[in-house]
């Protein structure tokens, strides 16, 4: 008799993408029958249902302080006992130190690192006349009272200075459209920003003289599509005659802290591609006046997308004002780790405190606001200064016009050239006719008037960025994007950055951690639908079934790839904008995810099915036959993969097949209700697998009586009351006994940790006994300043040194051991613990995977800190992550507060001495610093009551519980290494790599949910045909659009990226075959059946193309290059 049960599988907690993360992040859903009934949802009736639909819905309840409401729908799998008896290998057994040991598949796994792929990390950096460490070390940060120029100096010039060469002068109008801030994207555009564009039609149109620049493609595509093509035609005209110029051409002008590389060149690519396509224009000039700090690797994304110039605004007080004393403004910015200038791009800084009008013309803002003609009395703007504008009429524009050419004078003597930049906007401007004609008829007649007395040495003219960038290289003497003669080279990155006094904008690092962790939930989810669905597209092209895949879902790729990226503008990411604005962009998100499950489904539906013919796109024909019961787990990572996964089910009875019939170990464990209650309706089930790269594995799962391949799950609860009863569910033992300050071990063969009697804390970590290293674990919390200015949504201003966090009670202690991983839980009144270890050879089983679950909702204007203690001896020395992308230096400063000592970490932090490495992975953006030697923290979530006077008006109040990911991963450094000192570059190490993308790309478990006819056979899909060099990153797939419909063109963007490796320290068995190649890598045979039927070296936006190359050549990239490639595969 077969025995049915309903299994429920939830897929991947090692935080399987979407659902565990999801599961445990979204303010845990009660077990509400109500929210569990009805199955419906907007997926298709295929066989693998991604989570079948636990999807979060935001619901817009600001009163009721925005509650996050999860409807989830289980996906159910049938299971049936068929008797099969597999044969089954050998048992987990446990070693003579308590550990235990895994059966293994017994494949061999080689590492293979070339000593030439090592040497680059081994160099000297590049030599550039400024280095950005090196000016900190530098300078005083002493804040002076410069005069007019409060954060500067008195400029002063002789009046001839310009008799044989006049100034040039660019007035630049601009108007800086966020998309969403204090209002939502949708609400800006009704508002304002459509009669921006409106009025910029017909006013540009007036005056063949008159000249704008653009930036969001967001805002300008949207209003693209709602207009008819009469006004298109315009716009298009006024675009190519070079009126209206389109700055960067990225969807957004996208935050540069917290952003991850992958969103970071996706919404350049998914901005230049529109523009492309609707209007043929490439941009040359990149604008950033917003974004609260500046990466380095921004000006790499430029340079690869073949921008040539670009220009930065918000850096720091200090610096601005260093620069500009040694007329350092402009200078061509160089990666770090560039020898030669290959990375080169030319940047110009704006010297003063805003991109605003009293801020641009020149040093004294009394005056420059006199020239910003919006602000004419009767407005409703005014200048704060007391002295409004005049309309310019032929009795004052003498007066007026020397008056303005003084403040354009004093600005040129910053640079070194006789050309001048003046931007002319604010946020929103320009969105009244009337304001149109403000500006640009009172400025024409000053430019009529300067322009007409040659006496005044001046040529004045309404201009774009890239016509001022031009006139800087024609005085110069230099092509477009060439370095001009003694213009200094600079490397480095501008953060942390202050605008005034101490206000250092460091604590947008962490604002909002939960959007900032679903962000990078989505982009996996998007990377690994790109991949997925271009290679369904070329196989089914291979197979002849071009017209029977879903190419429908190209469309919800492209719905996903503008939410990721209007999700980097630099209000949302960074966490500052209003709270229902916030739910806005929550709502996109969790939308997005959804459609993004839905490519998932089909693509992987259609990649795993033996036989092809019976796939018709939304359904399946299904032939009858026995039930047979699958689980698919999608590898995002393009190397071999062997990890531990884990899967919820309502049985205890569970078996597990590979799919040639092999049975696997399973380690049942609990599903927990609370800290001390089991579930007795989900139990988990965790077992090792081996997945190929970038492939589908396929296997079995039974209803099955006691199998002894299955292996309980030991736990003991550590408590403090001695009332309290526990209770196991069969099959599950339970121990529990009073906590004692002694401390208690927890190992795998690979590690050994150490835990705090007391405290339930992470104290030790080591590989045998004899080599521990004390990694002690300690949560703080900061308040903020009693009086004046207070922290808020931007800014970070504590009320001194972190302090001890403390509750009256004892944690409950939870201690979970069994074969394939243990786990240490201790639970606290605002946060939750959870350290666990995987017992499997490889990367996955050489690092610490930690788990804080956040809640600090009850909390007032505080921040919960987790600090890591270690002996390392790293001084004043820490290093951190840009964008995912490289390493950056940083040091403690003292002569700086505390705040400015914190930085962003998109996804890594390490400290370091002659023997030990200690890296901090994150999955999820959140502010860093190390504030003594050995020491790491990191701001997990902060709670504040008040605005920090930056325009939000808003505290942030809507924290939600969060859980925030780590991976500890402590190195040692090689012998031969550790004697010599360390070196000048800062690159991760290898098994660090592998970490931070175990840790970014989780396994996608994909249950697949039986008919009653019945399911076509299923097997594994491994798409590679040779192994990815394994320091090369696979950073996307990217199905290139086609020029005249929504539906995706034949040709597919690769997009690869060579790591650098940091080869100095012990090098460990990754746990596959790793080998390098010196850079090379041959396309052709990398795709197992399919062709390649074009190679074609692309930039990196894909604009720009270079002659195809021979189909069967290799490509080459140097460390740390970002290469795009265009592909026809069928």
């Amino acid at each position: 008799m077969k025995l049915k049960k309903q299994v429920t599988v939830c897929g991947g907690a090692i935080f399987c993408v979407a659902v565990f993360s999801l599961y445990l992040m979204l303010d845990r859903v009660q077990h509400d029958p109500a929210r569990r009934q009805n199955g419906g949802g907007n997926f298709p009736r295929s066989q693998i249902s991604v989570l079948q639909n636990r999807i979060e819905q935001l619901e817009q309840l600001l009163e009721e302080n925005h509650q996050i409401i999860s409807h989830i729908k289980d996906s159910v799998l049938e299971l049936t006992d068929t008797g099969a008896v597999s044969p089954s290998g050998q048992l987990p057994f446990r070693s003579a130190n308590g550990s235990w040991v895994l059966p293994f598949d017994g494949r061999p796994t080689f590492l293979s690192v070339k000593p030439q792929d090592c040497q680059f990390a081994q160099g000297h950096r590049g030599q550039t006349d400024l280095q950005m460490l090196d000016i900190y070390s530098l300078l005083k940060f002493d804040n002076v009272d410069g005069g007019v120029w409060k954060q500067g100096f008195e400029i002063t010039y002789e009046p001839g200075e310009w008799d044989s060469e006049p100034l040039q002068v660019f007035v630049v109008p601009h108007s800086h459209n966020d998309p969403g801030w204090v209002k939502t994207f949708d609400k800006y555009y009704t508002d304002q920003t459509q009669h921006i564009l409106n009025n910029m039609l017909v006013k540009l149109t007036e005056d063949p003289r008159r000249k704008f620049i653009w930036s969001e493609i967001s805002y300008f595509a949207k209003w693209w599509e709602s207009s008819d093509t009469h006004k298109q035609e315009a716009m298009r005209k006024l675009i190519l005659g070079g009126q209206l110029e389109m700055v960067t051409g990225g969807w957004v002008m996208t935050d540069e802290a917290n952003s991850h590389y992958f969103a970071m060149i996706d919404q350049l690519i998914e901005g230049h591609q529109w523009l492309e396509k609707n209007l043929g224009v490439t941009p040359r000039s990149g604008w950033a006046v917003d974004p609260f700090g500046h990466s380095a690797t921004m000006p790499y994304l430029l340079k690869r997308a073949n921008l040539t110039s670009m220009l930065i605004q918000r850096v720091h007080y200090s610096i601005k004002k260093h620069f500009s004393s040694s007329r350092s403004l402009e200078f061509m910015w160089r990666q770090a780790w560039d020898t030669s200038s290959n990375t080169d791009i030319f940047c110009h800084m704006m010297p003063f405190y805003s991109y605003d009008v009293p801020h641009t013309c020149g040093p004294d803002p009394k005056i420059c606001c006199q020239f910003d003609f919006k602000r004419l009395p009767g407005g409703r703007v005014n200048c704060p200064w007391k002295v409004p504008p005049r309309a310019i009429v032929d009795a004052n524009v003498a007066e007026r016009a020397h008056l303005l050419l003084d403040q354009y004078r004093k600005k040129s003597k910053l640079f070194r050239s006789k050309v001048v930049l003046v931007p002319l906007g604010d946020d929103f401007r320009y969105d009244k006719a009337l304001e149109w004609d403000q500006q640009f008829l009172n400025y024409q007649k000053l430019f009529d008037y300067m322009n007409s007395h040659p006496e005044m040495h001046v040529q004045a003219q309404f201009g774009t960025l890239t016509d001022y960038f031009s006139a800087v290289y024609k005085a110069s003497g230099v092509p477009q994007g060439f370095r001009p003669p003694g213009y200094p080279v600079l490397s480095g990155d501008f953060f942390a950055y202050a605008d005034r006094e101490d206000h250092y904008w460091s604590g947008y690092y962490t604002s909002r951690p939960f959007y900032k962790t679903l962000d990078r939930v989505l982009e996996s989810h998007l990377r690994g639908a790109e991949i997925l669905f271009s290679l369904a597209v070329a196989h089914a092209r291979h197979a002849g079934m071009e017209g029977r895949y879903p190419t429908s879902d190209y469309t919800l790729l492209t719905d996903a790839r503008r939410t990721v990226a209007l999700f980097q503008h630099h209000d949302a990411i960074a966490g500052t904008a209003k709270e229902n604005v916030v739910i806005d962009y929550g709502n996109r998100l969790l939308h997005s995810l959804q459609g993004l499950k839905r490519v998932i489904i089909n693509a992987a539906h259609f990649l795993v099915m033996k036989n092809k013919d019976v796939y018709l796109g939304f359904g399946l024909i299904l032939p009858r036959s026995l039930l047979v019961r699958y689980l698919v787990l999608f590898n995002p990572v393009e190397q071999d993969r062997l990890c531990v996964v884990t899967v919820l089910v309502n049985s205890a009875r569970v078996r597990l097949l590979t799919e040639d019939g092999q049975t696997l170990p399973v380690q049942l464990s609990a599903q927990w209700s609370t800290a001390t209650q089991m579930s007795a309706e989900v139990f988990q089930a965790s077992f090792m697998v081996r997945l190929p790269a970038l492939g589908l594995a396929v296997f079995h799962l039974y209803d099955s009586a006691d199998s002894p391949m299955t292996l309980r799950s030991d736990t003991l609860l550590r408590l403090s009351d001695r009332g309290l009863t526990v209770h196991n569910v069969e099959p599950l033992p339970l121990r529990s006994q009073a906590a004692d300050p002694l401390p208690f071990y927890v190992s795998t063969q690979s590690l050994t940790l150490g835990f705090s009697g007391t405290t339930g804390l992470l104290e030790v970590s080591g590989w045998e006994e004899d080599r521990f290293c004390p990694v002690q674990m300690q949560f703080v919390t900061y308040g903020t300043r009693s009086s004046k200015d207070k922290s808020g949504a931007y800014l970070f201003l504590p009320d001194g040194k972190a302090k001890p966090y403390s509750q009256k009670g004892p944690p409950v202690v939870r201690v979970v051991e069994g074969p394939l991983f243990s786990e240490v839980v201790a639970f606290y009144q605002h946060f939750q613990q959870t350290v666990r270890i995987h017992n499997v050879p490889g990367a996955d089983g050489l690092s610490l995977d930690v788990t804080i679950m956040v809640d600090i909702r009850e909390q007032s204007n505080k921040e919960l800190a987790m600090r890591l203690v270690t002996d390392i001896q790293s001084d004043d020395t820490f290093y951190t992550d840009l964008n995912g992308f490289q390493m950056q230096p940083r040091r403690h400063f003292l002569k700086l507060p505390l705040q400015a000592n914190f930085y962003p970490m998109p996804s890594q932090a390490y400290i370091q001495d002659s023997q030990y490495r200690l890296t901090l992975h994150s999955a999820q953006a959140l502010g860093v610093t190390s504030l003594e030697s050995g020491q790491l923290e990191v701001i997990l979530d902060r709670r504040l009551m008040q605005d920090d006077n930056r325009g939000l008006g808003q505290g942030l109040k809507d924290n939600k519980k969060t859980a925030n990911r780590f991976r500890f991963l402590l190195e040692r450094r090689s012998i031969e290494e550790s004697r010599a000192s360390i070196v000048s570059l800062y690159f991760p190490s290898l098994l660090s790599h592998m970490t931070s993308a175990i840790l970014n790309h989780e396994v996608l478990a994909l249950p697949v949910l039986p008919k009653k006819r019945g399911i076509p056979p299923l097997h594994t899909f491994a798409p590679l045909k040779a192994a990815v060099p394994c320091d090369f990153h696979l950073l996307n797939l990217r199905s290139i659009q086609h020029q005249d419909t929504n539906s995706p063109s034949s040709y597919t963007a690769l997009i690869l990226h060579r790591k650098a490796l940091d080869c100095g320290l012990e090098t460990i068995n990754p746990g596959f075959n790793c080998t390098t190649t010196e850079g090379q890598l041959t396309v052709s045979s990398l795709f197992r059946n399919l062709d390649l039927q074009l190679l074609q070296p692309v930039s990196l936006s894909l604009m720009y193309s270079s002659p195809p190359l021979g189909n069967d050549s290799s490509v080459s990239l140097e460390p740390m290059e970002i290469s795009a490639f265009r592909l026809r595969l069928r």
